[in-house]
């Protein structure tokens, strides 16, 4: 079994097609199939349905991808282990993250693990729906994810990176002057923006307002979470943010409230247990000196 056999499967297993598979690697596509067939006669079983137009996973090639990824992981594993020893750098990590994630704290994260390893390339991943960052890391499709929810069991360790304070954002023109807190029953009654179902916020915004005993009245949901603070900025409603884009957005012209009780909610790092690259392992480093830093008091929010 060879390492090119198995890219030329995860490609095909991708693609759903040997012929885009053979597009994205820019091979030819007999050499891929020819490659494939040899996969599949040394393994004893198709891989692949062979349907016309596409191909579908067998049930032998569903059972296959998850290995395959990880065999992968750890050739580049080995291969980066070698240039560090060697003293050369290079190679690439990368990690999956829901958006909000992603601004803060991955992007802090990532421009001090990039000042001290310039060399090495971040690809930020996100996730299909919140729920889909443990089994992107657990799989080995990505190496690192950050999640808002700890992921428990054997495959994946984990660490708290940090809590974040959750702010209620509203336009500048809302029904609320004071600078104090907001009680989270006021919170329900209003219309709000939010992100769709299965989203980090939208999950944190349903569970926060549903303890109060209200089902959140969603006014405009979208799934762009870039467009929620200009929604609200337009008038549209309210949501609520981590206090880092909270913040972002009463400079912009809103008005960010702590609410009562407050709303904080803890961020995971996670990783798959076994080996990792040395990009990852350095990363992990410095996500250990960021949790251990003191959190300092939060100013008041306002607008």
């Amino acid at each position: 079994m060879e390492r090119r056999q198995l890219e030329y499967f995860l490609a095909v297993a991708a693609h759903r097609s040997f012929t885009s598979a053979a597009h994205t690697l820019r091979v030819a596509q007999p050499s891929l199939s020819h490659a494939i067939r040899l996969l599949e006669r040394e393994l004893g079983t198709p891989l692949f349905h062979r349907l016309g137009r596409g191909v579908a996973l067998t049930s032998a090639g569903e059972a296959f991808v998850e290995p395959a990824r990880q065999i992968m992981r750890d050739l580049e594993t080995a291969r980066s282990a070698v240039r560090t020893v060697a003293g050369l750098a290079g190679g690439k990590l990368d990690i999956v993250t829901p958006t909000t994630l992603a601004v803060d704290p991955l992007a802090g994260l990532a421009g001090a693990f990039r000042q001290r390893h310039p060399a090495i390339d971040i690809v930020i991943v996100e996730p299909t729906n919140a729920a889909a960052v443990a089994d992107m890391v657990r799989t080995g499709e990505c190496e690192l994810g950050l999640a808002d929810v700890r992921t428990r069991g054997k495959a994946v360790e984990t660490l708290e990176l940090c809590r974040q304070e959750v702010l209620v954002v509203v336009p500048r023109c809302d029904r609320f002057p004071q600078a104090g807190p907001v009680a989270l029953r006021e919170v329900a009654q209003l219309d709000l923006v939010a992100t769709a179902r299965g989203t980090a916020t939208r999950a944190l915004m349903d569970q926060a307002l549903d303890a109060e005993g209200r089902r959140p009245r969603i006014a405009v949901e979208t799934v762009h979470q870039a467009a929620v603070v200009p929604l609200v900025l337009a008038g549209a409603g309210a949501t609520l943010l981590p206090r880092s884009l909270a913040e972002d957005a009463a400079r912009r012209g809103a008005v960010a409230l702590a609410t009562r009780p407050r709303l904080v909610r803890p961020v995971w790092l996670m990783w798959r247990r076994g080996p990792l690259s040395p990009a990852a392992q350095a990363f992990i480093d410095v996500a250990r000196e960021f949790s251990a830093r003191p959190v300092a008091a939060p100013d008041a929010a306002g607008g």
